[in-house]
C-alpha cells in the first residue's frame, strides 16, 4: 500500500471521531472546519487505510449495575513464545478481562477485569490458577473510584509536524 501523508486536517477529523463517534457528513464537517464533500472523501480514505478501526459507545456502567473492577499483574514462569500463547488465549476467552497489555520489566502482563461481583472475580482467579497456565505470581489492585479515564489526545500525540504514514 503506498504511504498516506496526514495532515492537520486529517488529525482533526481522527480527533473529531474519536471524541464524538460517528457523525453525520455535516456535523463532521461542522467541527473540521472543511466543506462536507471533501471531509467525507477524507474519512473515507483514513478508514481505508486502516487509521479508524471501530466505533463505540461509552456506557454508563455504574448507571446500569454494581460490579466489581480489578487491577491485576501477572508474571509467567517462562518466558517462550509458547507460554505467552497460551496465556494471551486464556485472556482471549474471557469476556471479563476488558484490557491486557503485555509488558516488558517487572511483570509480563497488567489485566484490568470487570466483573459482577468479588466472587465472580475470585472465580475468574481460580480458573487462571487450574489452567495450567504456566503463572508464576500475580497481584490483585480493587479499583475503588475512577479517578480518570479516557483517550489519547491525538493531536498531541502526533506533535504539530504531519508526519509520513504507511496504511
Amino acid at each position: 500500500m503506498k504511504k498516506l501523508v496526514l495532515d492537520a486536517t486529517d488529525i482533526r477529523i481522527l480527533s473529531a471521531v474519536q471524541s464524538h463517534g460517528q457523525l453525520s457528513k455535516t456535523k463532521l464537517s461542522e467541527i473540521v472546519n472543511i466543506s462536507a464533500t471533501p471531509c467525507w472523501a477524507r474519512l473515507d480514505r483514513l478508514k481505508a487505510a486502516g487509521y479508524i478501526r471501530s466505533y463505540h459507545a461509552e456506557i454508563a456502567l455504574d448507571r446500569l449495575c454494581d460490579f466489581t473492577q480489578v487491577t491485576v499483574t501477572v508474571s509467567l514462569t517462562h518466558h517462550r513464545k509458547a507460554d505467552f500463547d497460551r496465556f494471551e488465549a486464556w485472556v482471549d476467552t474471557h469476556d471479563e478481562i476488558v484490557e491486557c497489555i503485555a509488558t516488558g520489566g517487572g511483570v509480563d502482563y497488567v489485566i484490568k477485569a470487570v466483573c459482577p461481583s468479588m466472587a465472580a472475580f475470585q472465580n475468574l482467579m481460580q480458573d487462571m490458577r487450574e489452567s495450567e497456565l504456566g503463572v508464576d505470581r500475580y497481584m490483585t489492585y480493587i479499583a475503588t473510584r475512577v479517578v480518570k479515564a479516557g483517550r489519547p489526545n491525538v493531536a498531541k500525540l502526533v506533535g504539530t509536524m504531519p508526519r509520513d504514514r504507511t496504511g
